[in-house]
């Protein structure tokens, strides 16, 4: 029964995960609670661990977003050690958001970027995560945001 009432709940967050309404408190947006990243990850010997700059701040403000047009939000990074930086996995908890992975390692020095294409529909306020995998240290996962309105086509 147990494992019944998870699986209803499971659907039931996944189906209003990329409703357009607003998702965190309206008089205080930073109160929603981040998800985590997924585990689809890599092992790498500590050796082969580099660092990474995010030269563009972790958490935009979009701003006012027009429902159903896609709008492109991107994050610039560089490598930041002296190992090869390889970005394991890109994604996020809603089909609205959809993050492209580079598929090339970065060299040191290197800069990249991570890109996603947001499409919602409906309108309100909204604060999307794109989670980034990689081979870096301390962390291998890294957590994007971005926040606006999206404001109903008339």
């Amino acid at each position: 029964m147990k494992n019944y009432l998870l699986v209803i709940s499971a659907s039931l967050l996944v189906a209003t995960a990329c409703k357009q309404t607003p998702t965190v408190n309206q008089t205080d947006p930073n109160s929603a609670p981040l998800m985590t990243a997924p585990a689809e990850t890599k092992e790498y010997d500590s050796a082969s661990l580099t660092t990474i700059e995010w030269l563009d701040s972790t958490e935009k403000e979009v701003g006012q977003l027009a429902g159903g047009k896609e709008t492109e939000i991107t994050w610039r990074f560089r490598n930041n050690g002296d190992r090869p930086l390889y970005i394991d996995h890109v994604g996020a908890t809603c089909g609205c958001t959809i993050p492209e992975k580079p598929d090339q390692p970065f060299a040191p020095g290197e800069v990249g970027t991570i890109r996603a294409k947001f499409n919602g529909s409906g309108s309100g306020f909204i604060l999307k995560q794109v989670y980034v995998t990689a081979n870096t240290k301390p962390d291998r996962e890294h957590t994007l945001i971005f926040k606006g309105e999206v404001i109903e086509k008339k």
